[in-house]
Order: C-alpha cells, then sequence, then structure tokens
C-alpha cells in the first residue's frame, strides 16, 4: 500500500469507512490522483465528492451523508432517532439539517434546512455529528405520527437519554416550529410507566388502558414464576399479549396454554388478547379489564369455580386466543 492509501485508509478508519474529496485536497491529494483512484475502484463513490473505502455499514453511509451536505450539517429526524435507537427506520433517503436556505434533497438525501442550531441542539456519537436527543424528537414531531411520537419519547426514557429541561428550553426558542404543539403535549405525560414495554402490542395496550382512565399494571414481571406482559397484583389479574409471530407452531401454542393454565390453577384471573382484539375491540378490552379490577380485591377464581369468575375469565380469553393473529 502507497504512503497516500496508507493516508486514505486512516482517515476512512475515523470515518466508519467514507471520505470526502475536500478532505482530500486538504491533505495534500491532487485532483488526477483521486480521479484516479475512483476509476480503478479503490474509491467508491457514495455522493457527489463522498467516497466508500472497502465496505461500508450503516454508520458509514450516515457519516457520508453529513459529510456530503457540508460543515455543519447534521443528522437529524428520522436517521438521528435511529442513531439514538430511539426508534428505527426503513428509508433509503437519509435526513440531514443544514442551517440557512433550502437546498433541494439529493437522492438518498433528504435535507432539511434549519433557520437555527442552537448549541445545545448538537450531538456526536461515534464521530458522527447529530442532532441533541431534544431536537430529535422535536423534528421527529414534524415527519411522525404522535403515536410514533410518544413510543420515541418513551424510548428517550427508557434509555435514560431524556432531558425535559432541555426540550422546555428548546421548545421556549422554537416558536412558529409545526412541531412544537405535538412536542409540548407530550411533557404531560410520564413516560415512566412505559419504559418496560418490550414491543409495538405492549405500548398499544398500555396507551388504551390510559385512555380508559384505568390504574396502570406492571410490565414483564414474574408470577408463579412465570413472565407475564402485564399484571395487577391487588386484583390478581394476568393479561397475556400474543401475536401470530409467538404462536405460530403448535408447541408455542401448547407451552402458553399450559402457561395461562397453570396461573388459572393459581388463582389469578388471566386475559389472553390478541392485536386484533386491540385494533378492533378497543371498548371489549377496557370493559373487560375494567370489570376484572373492579371485582374485589381478591384474585378471581380459578375456571371452573363455583362462583365462575374464572369461567368468565376463561371464556373471554378462549375467544381471543382464538382470534389470535
Amino acid at each position: 500500500m502507497s504512503v497516500l492509501d496508507t493516508i486514505i485508509a486512516r482517515l476512512a478508519g475515523r470515518q466508519h469507512g467514507v471520505v470526502a474529496r475536500w478532505q482530500l485536497i486538504a491533505l495534500g491529494f491532487d485532483p488526477t490522483a483521486i480521479k484516479r483512484r475512483v476509476a480503478d475502484g479503490r474509491l467508491r463513490r457514495i455522493h457527489r465528492g463522498i467516497y466508500a473505502v472497502g465496505q461500508v455499514g450503516r454508520k458509514g453511509y450516515w457519516m457520508a451523508a453529513v459529510l456530503a451536505c457540508g460543515e455543519g450539517a447534521l443528522l437529524s429526524h428520522r436517521d438521528a432517532a435511529a442513531l439514538w435507537n430511539l426508534r428505527d427506520t426503513a428509508r433509503s433517503a437519509i435526513d440531514v439539517s443544514v442551517l440557512g436556505a433550502k437546498r433541494r434533497s439529493r437522492s438518498r438525501l433528504t435535507i432539511h434546512a434549519a433557520s437555527d442550531m442552537h448549541p445545545d441542539d448538537r450531538a456526536e456519537i461515534d464521530g458522527i455529528p447529530l442532532t441533541s436527543v431534544a431536537r430529535t424528537l422535536l423534528d421527529l414531531a414534524e415527519v411522525v405520527s404522535d403515536t410514533e411520537l410518544r413510543r420515541a419519547y418513551e424510548a428517550a426514557e427508557r434509555l435514560r437519554v431524556l432531558d425535559i429541561r432541555a426540550v422546555n428550553e428548546l421548545l421556549d426558542r422554537s416558536n412558529g416550529r409545526r412541531g412544537v404543539g405535538a412536542l409540548l403535549a407530550l411533557l404531560d405525560y410520564d413516560p415512566e410507566p412505559a419504559v418496560d414495554s418490550k414491543s409495538t402490542l405492549e405500548s398499544m395496550f398500555l396507551k388504551l388502558v390510559r385512555e380508559a382512565g384505568l390504574p396502570l399494571p406492571q410490565l414483564n414481571v414474574l408470577v408463579e414464576g412465570y413472565l407475564v406482559d402485564a399484571y395487577w397484583p391487588r386484583a390478581g389479574l394476568v393479561v397475556e399479549l400474543q401475536s401470530y409471530e409467538h404462536h405460530a407452531h403448535r408447541q408455542a401454542f401448547e407451552r402458553d396454554n399450559s402457561k395461562l393454565t397453570r396461573l388459572q390453577v393459581a388463582g389469578h384471573a388471566v386475559l389472553p388478547l390478541t392485536h386484533r382484539k386491540l385494533r378492533d375491540q378497543p371498548g371489549e378490552v377496557v370493559g373487560a379489564v375494567r370489570t376484572m379490577l373492579d371485582g374485589g380485591s381478591r384474585a378471581p377464581a380459578p375456571a371452573g369455580s363455583a362462583d365462575g369468575a374464572g369461567d368468565a375469565t376463561t371464556a373471554l380469553g378462549s375467544a381471543a386466543y382464538a382470534s389470535n393473529v
């Protein structure tokens, strides 16, 4: 390897496998030397003036997008949220924010013009410049649904990167931004109960419970030695959220049916719910949970007991289980 190629490799090693033409010029490369390396494949063009050196992963493409947009550019919106691990994105175009007048988005780049960028709005992860968590949430509020924004907000709390003070300060200096209202509404929302939610289905159920004004359950806790999705200890009520992907074969079905039976035998009311049930019959779900919670401080009797509580629970649960999707 020549001295020049070694210099390129070292620079690429610090930037997830990518380099910019302007960086090479600053290091003393002449345009002909760069063109020659592009021609023979040592440099592979990602964006205009931005090249990959060997294989590049996701962080390399994020770095390339920021470099392609010039000095001061930041990974933002959906891709910043992905780098912060707040939510993933399947978009092929990468979000980048730049100061100044709006620029035309390019192939594989969605460029957002920012009228200002406070120092507190800037951050860096693994050498990649990106928007802060607070700024990322505000940007997200303009491009995703309220539900997706809330889940990202919950994820920020789960990862312990949510700084309410920083969010408030950002909102104070962001008058006129379209996302202000949606993010402001979340300041009255406590994400803490949702931090143990492991899936979209669990978040969907928790939202339904919260909106109905029901007491919040414990999530993903051990009951009788079994990990259950939601549990109200005082009422002895267990809710199991079942998706087709986890019950698509007979062995999984039998295993979970045995689990539910053992919980009922131990004296717990067990309510299995599916995505279809939550989506199509939310009122029935809320009514069933409310009835079980209002049934007294003791746990409902097991299935087949004299007072019939277990029978009602089993009947509703069996219908939900049978409609599993």
